[in-house]
């Protein structure tokens, strides 16, 4: 525990300075009747509709408004959730962008990030090849850099969604959440510190989570599967680590053809656009490899919709 710096009221000092940039996304109550499933209520908070495409935003802004910028502007790697993030808001609030990508990054990303006026540099066939870029323009132009996970502010940025569902869910059980480098559970297992049981899904192509948790630290992990772009670095990040040994229940691996059904049931049933990753989640419900217990009240993070409809 006293390795945790992501606190509870680290999150609610930083939710107001970003509030006037970012939206409080809906949440939605659905019955698992309607996907063929046994009836159950769960709860979708729809963070697919945040600005940018993403939950992203939230650590963006929280980087941009309490660190300093320089006049070189900032800096970011990225699969493209976080580079579409950060180009919002360093175009929202003024500031250069610099985003690298890899090769694996879908063109509705690219898209995303050409549009808010980001300079665009495609650098490597995965994350951590397009990060290592980054670092070194870093570190020859002077732009600040802003880590797409293991940073404290970007941490206590994605912490804020916790404190939305809370919000809007108080009675919840169970939160099932994506996870790729760990800044979104990180910070949200460290809003609730316990008070819930937080899940954790991840693809099995790209088990970052469940190796550390194996490992008992960070270890590298494959980097494969239909979510590459969002759901695999090489690792989870050291800051978010020691909150999900103390917060996070456990990791649940999911298949792509879970996720890809996933993805064709959201929008066929309710109309929702989600990206892999921010299927996985309810991907675990609704092929059974979470099964909620009698009585509980589950709710699902849907944390992405930087796709095309027309892949799925």
């Amino acid at each position: 525990m006293s390795d945790i710096t992501i606190t509870r009221e680290r999150i609610a000092a930083v939710e107001p300075r970003i509030r006037p940039h970012v939206r409080h996304t809906p949440v939605l109550r659905v019955d698992m009747a309607d996907f063929d499933r046994p009836q159950m209520a769960i709860d979708l908070k729809l963070e697919c509709l945040q600005h940018s495409g993403s939950f992203k935003v939230r650590g963006a802004f929280t980087n941009l408004l309490t660190r300093p910028v320089p006049e070189a502007g900032v800096v970011a790697a990225s699969g493209g959730n976080h580079g579409a993030a950060v180009a919002y808001a360093a175009m929202r609030l003024g500031h250069k962008a610099t985003i690298f990508v890899p090769e694996v990054s879908p063109a509705a990303k690219l898209e995303r990030i050409r549009g808010y006026g980001a300079e665009l540099i495609v650098d490597g066939a995965r994350y951590a090849d397009a990060l290592a870029a980054s670092e070194r323009f870093a570190q020859d132009s002077g732009a600040l850099q802003i880590h797409a996970f293991n940073q404290e502010e970007t941490l206590l940025g994605q912490g804020t969604v916790g404190l939305e569902i809370e919000a809007d869910l108080p009675e919840i059980d169970t939160l099932l959440v994506a996870v790729g480098g760990g800044g979104l559970i990180g910070g949200i297992a460290a809003w609730f510190a316990g008070r819930i049981r937080i899940v954790a899904i991840e693809p099995e192509g790209a088990p970052t989570l469940h190796r550390a948790f194996e490992a008992g630290h960070p270890v590298d992990a494959p980097a494969e599967g239909i979510a590459a772009d969002s759901l695999a670095p090489k690792r989870v990040g050291e800051m978010m680590f020691p909150i999900a040994e103390a917060f996070v229940e456990r990791s649940i691996l999911v298949s792509d053809d879970d996720i890809v059904a996933a993805q064709k049931a959201l929008w066929n049933r309710v109309r929702i656009i989600s990206e892999p990753g921010g299927a996985a989640a309810f991907a675990a419900i609704l092929s059974g490899r979470y099964t909620p217990a009698p009585g509980e009240r589950v709710a699902v993070l849907v944390c992405g919709s930087n796709t095309n409809p027309a892949t799925f």
